[in-house]
């Protein structure tokens, strides 16, 4: 019979639940591009659809990245660090080095990746903001949501964003210099641990569980969607010309045609099938009719339920609609369990 990965994984549990009641901290460096120049902020305009000339300094931005039929090709956060200076933190680097390349044209813009030169740690749940106040040089404690700050912690040199991948109202981002790494760990660990939390070492808990939870995405699922249809659209900026902005404004005008909507199944040892793994992902029926594919499926150390998403055709699948997903009694949802 098939064992759930998660719900009897007590690491897994631990690490997740740390996170959620007191504080994790962990080890996950993205990619990250640094582009400069005098048409940088016309360039990032261009190439991605959320507003980014109105980014003031020491602020970020997340926004999709798509290509010429609206479709998401990469989701990003946009870091200002300076008039003509940004971040743009990423887990497909290369990909968006082609990406901005063969899109350049005549924008006088350099960029280059900067990851090797940077480690950045994690530390994440109610508890984070006790911990990284007492080892920063400079106060957090008015460091606004997705904003960033220069100062030290225990003498090495660091850069902290408040933001992260977790969906907890209090989270942080550390960046150090790849080889202060070891000496950042050697005081980060033992106030996470003094404050009642723990290392999260977890691949699944910090890519899937906690994301997953706060309903947020991993690029496996937006993969050949637009916007519209995950709920991103929100902060596009429809005044200014942006990469796949035609295409875009055709599906707003006729609506999508699919939706991404959460499920839970409540039985806990089941087998289905999901896109994270690879494949199309488990299909889904109603009276016969094919009308989604399972793009996640992980586990709610909060809810104790089996949750993920489907992406299905509009309107097929209703909050609080009861199905069967390979013979699994399952209820659509929201997107989001805390």
């Amino acid at each position: 019979m098939y064992k759930n990965i998660f719900k009897y994984d007590e690491m897994k549990r631990a690490e997740h639940m740390a996170v959620r009641t007191c504080v994790g901290w962990y080890f996950w460096t993205h990619q990250i591009l640094e582009i400069t120049g005098p048409d940088v902020t016309a360039f990032l305009e261009y190439m991605y659809p959320n507003k980014v000339g109105n980014l003031a300094v020491g602020r970020d931005r997340y926004t999709t990245m798509l290509d010429e039929q609206g479709e998401i090709i990469d989701d990003v956060v946009i870091m200002r660090l300076a008039g003509d200076k940004y971040w743009v933190s990423t887990l497909f680097a290369s990909k968006t080095d082609d990406w901005w390349y063969y899109h350049q044209g005549d924008f006088d813009v350099d960029w280059m990746e900067v990851t090797d030169d940077w480690a950045m740690y994690a530390v994440q749940g109610p508890k984070s903001k006790e911990v990284v106040e007492r080892l920063v040089k400079d106060s957090v404690e008015e460091l606004k949501f997705f904003a960033h700050m220069d100062t030290e912690i225990d003498g090495i040199a660091c850069k902290i964003n408040r933001g992260g991948f977790t969906g907890e109202k209090l989270g942080y981002e550390i960046y150090v210099n790849k080889g202060d790494g070891e000496a950042l760990e050697a005081v980060l660990a033992p106030a996470v641990e003094q404050a009642g939390g723990r290392e999260v070492t977890e691949f699944q808990v910090m890519a899937w569980t906690l994301p997953t939870e706060a309903g947020f995405y991993y690029m496996r699922d937006l993969a050949h969607t637009n916007p519209f249809e995950v709920g991103l659209a929100g902060g596009i900026d429809w005044e200014k010309d942006f990469m796949g902005k035609a295409s875009l404004l055709k599906v707003r005008e006729e609506g999508p045609v699919r939706e991404m909507v959460g499920f839970e199944v409540p039985e806990a040892d089941i087998y289905i099938r999901s896109k994270q793994y690879g494949g199309p992902g488990e299909p889904v029926f109603v009276d016969n009719e094919e009308v989604g594919r399972v793009s996640k499926l992980v586990y709610s150390y909060v809810k104790e339920v089996n949750n993920g998403y489907i992406l299905a055709k509009k309107d097929k699948l209703r909050v609080g609609d009861k199905i069967k997903i390979h013979g699994y009694d399952a209820v659509i949802t929201e997107l989001g369990w805390v």
